[in-house]
């Protein structure tokens, strides 16, 4: 007689052999419990932490931000002292790193290293304060414009439609032309009165098709007042497209700071700026290119960077991008 027994225990070790794993066991709710899902600026930090470009730039800022803080720290000399005797236009010396004489000296004998690293503190404060100007006024018109509707929206797009009209460039001369010391806070002004008009309109945009959304219906439905509604939960649903916007313009407003003050109408001395030198130094072009070579090389790289971080902040904000 067959051992049944023996024949039981062989047909159930084969079954439990070939037999799929029971569903919803251990490592199915320890892989679940991993991979949860990210919110938008989750997903997008996750995404610039992959990126190269957002790294090369996010170092350079990092650098320019530490050099505008404090360039006492790399660059010993007064970037105002100059010697006409000895240092008239003097050659760079290439191979004495970080030392006055590095990038040559001017037509006044100052030290062209000493004026690029004295010079970024003006640079990044104008642009820094005029993107946060304009990010403020042009997100606050944009967004009432955007979710009310109505004769607030028509007011507020006619606005924007008439400062659009104004070129940007000789809108801010006319403005400056009119102050007779022209400082950082002055040159800010002028760039803010025309520049809110691109964050408002993104903004508006945004906000539209955030009010939309069924959150917004439901918390409306619940009874939450306006204010709540705005700032809880329209804001920072639009908010991404703005900071995108606001990032790539820093870049600009850079380039508009140099340029006003390459035409004399921009920041005026005692301050120095990359702007001023990249002026004086387009007068001795021919026989002394170092002295334009290097403060226009340092507004590119700045300018660059920018561009940059505005470009990587995108394509991690915008998913139709990836």
């Amino acid at each position: 007689m067959p051992d049944v027994t023996k024949a039981q225990t062989t047909d159930s070790a084969t079954v439990d052999a070939v037999a799929p794993p029971a569903v919803g066991g251990p490592a199915l709710e320890s892989a679940e419990k991993k991979e949860k899902p990210r919110s938008l600026w989750g997903d997008a930090w996750y995404d610039l932490r992959h990126r190269p470009m957002f790294w090369v730039s996010s170092v350079l800022l990092v650098l320019l931000l530490v050099i505008a803080a404090f360039p006492g720290w790399f660059a010993s000399v007064n970037p105002r002292d100059g010697d006409l005797v000895h240092h008239y236009l003097s050659k760079p010396e290439l191979t004495h790193f970080f030392q006055p004489d590095w990038f040559g000296y001017d037509q006044q004998g100052r030290s062209i290293y000493s004026r690029v690293i004295h010079g970024t503190r003006a640079s990044i404060m104008v642009a820094v304060g005029v993107t946060l100007a304009v990010t403020l006024v042009g997100g606050l018109l944009g967004m009432l414009a955007g979710y009310f509707g109505g004769w607030i929206d028509s007011v507020i797009s006619r606005i924007i439609d008439i400062f659009f009209g104004l070129p940007f460039l000789l809108g801010a001369m006319v403005v400056l032309n009119a102050f007779t010391e022209r400082k950082e806070y002055v040159v800010i002004l002028a760039l803010a009165s025309l520049g809110w008009t691109s964050i408002a309109r993104v903004t508006r945009s945004s906000v539209i098709t955030a009010k939309q959304a069924d959150y917004v219906t439901a918390a409306r439905a619940l009874g939450a007042g306006t204010t709540r509604i705005l700032f809880r939960h329209v804001m920072p649903n639009a908010l991404a497209p703005t900071i995108v916007v606001a990032t790539i313009a820093l870049g600009g407003y850079i380039s508009a700071e140099a340029t006003l003050s390459f035409l004399g109408l921009g920041l005026s001395d005692p301050t120095i700026s990359w702007g001023i030198d990249i002026s004086e130094g387009s007068k001795v072009i021919r026989d002394n290119p170092h002295a334009l070579l290097f403060p226009a090389g340092m507004l590119f790289v700045t300018v660059f960077a920018f561009i940059m971080l505005g470009d990587a902040v995108r394509d991690a904000l915008d998913p139709k991008l990836r």
